[in-house]
């Protein structure tokens, strides 16, 4: 029976965080905040932007705004593993995503190639990771409960769309996906490609349609550590001198993190709070 409410004319705004479907973000965001300091700290690395951020080369002060995209990005991961500076940064780096990342660098590429999947799927990884952050932000500000469950709500629907591109990338693009199996992994690289991009199209379902969305977040972040293990790190270990080995393995990091974050924002509070 919920407690009755004060007879008091002037009540304070109800900030606490028990909401239906997202309470707190637990160890996912200290995951993804991992993430997004290995992102900034590839730009920095590099002295480039990163894959997914396309900046024209002879855009004036590349080099500069490149760095300070990057520090940006490594000071914001390291915030977000503090509770307390936690809503800075997630609110910061959504910001960034939404406003730089997504229309300002993004927005001309998908003008010029709104035609090619391949767009969609570059696109749907800066959507997922502004999915984690806007969750973070929710999770973790001092705002009313109901901002903050319609903004989880928000970044729980926009991870779900950004794997519904995923899945589709893998059956697209099976040439590109299926090399990227280990050889020796049975029963073939082609039958992996095509089973994740089915459990990508699954769990996508799911948090769209609310059906078992918990247990296909928790599946689809351990698939991605998985990926993080089996995949990037063999790539990056036989070759560490390409920087799109080690950009791709930052993105997936950060992924991984956002989705573990949406895994956690589906977890019962008494869950939650122990997680923290």
């Amino acid at each position: 029976m919920p407690p009755q409410k004060s007879p008091d004319p002037s009540p304070s705004p109800d900030y606490r965080h028990a909401k239906p479907l997202a309470v707190r973000a637990g160890l996912g965001r200290h995951v993804f905040g991992l993430g997004i300091m290995a992102i900034g700290l590839a730009g920095v690395v590099w002295g480039d932007f990163i894959t997914g951020q396309p900046v024209p080369n002879d855009f004036p002060h590349r080099i500069a705004l490149a760095y300070t995209a990057a520090a940006f990005l490594l000071c914001t991961g390291i915030i977000l593993q503090w509770r307390r500076s936690a809503p800075f940064s997630a609110a910061a780096l959504a910001a960034y995503y939404i406003f730089l990342v997504i229309i300002v660098m993004n927005g001309p590429v998908l003008l010029a190639h709104f035609r090619e999947y391949g767009t969609y799927e570059s696109l749907a990884e800066q959507f997922a990771i502004t999915a984690g952050a806007l969750i973070v932000y929710a999770a973790t500000a001092r705002i009313h409960r109901s901002l903050a469950t319609r903004l989880t709500l928000i970044g729980q629907l926009t991870f779900g769309l950004s794997a519904l591109i995923f899945g589709g990338a893998h059956f697209l693009y099976m040439n590109l996906t299926a090399p990227l199996v280990p050889k020796g992994l049975p029963p073939s690289q082609v039958f992996w490609g095509y089973l994740t991009g089915i459990a990508f199209l699954a769990a996508g379902l799911a948090l769209l349609t609310r059906i078992q969305a918990r247990l296909a977040a928790l599946l689809l972040t351990v698939m991605l550590a998985i990926f993080t293990l089996l995949v990037h790190i063999r790539i990056l270990v036989a070759d560490h001198k390409t920087q799109f080995n080690w950009t791709e393995l930052a993105v997936n990091l950060a992924i991984l993190g956002a989705a573990w974050v949406v895994a956690d924002s589906f977890a019962p509070p008494a869950l939650s709070k122990q997680s923290e």
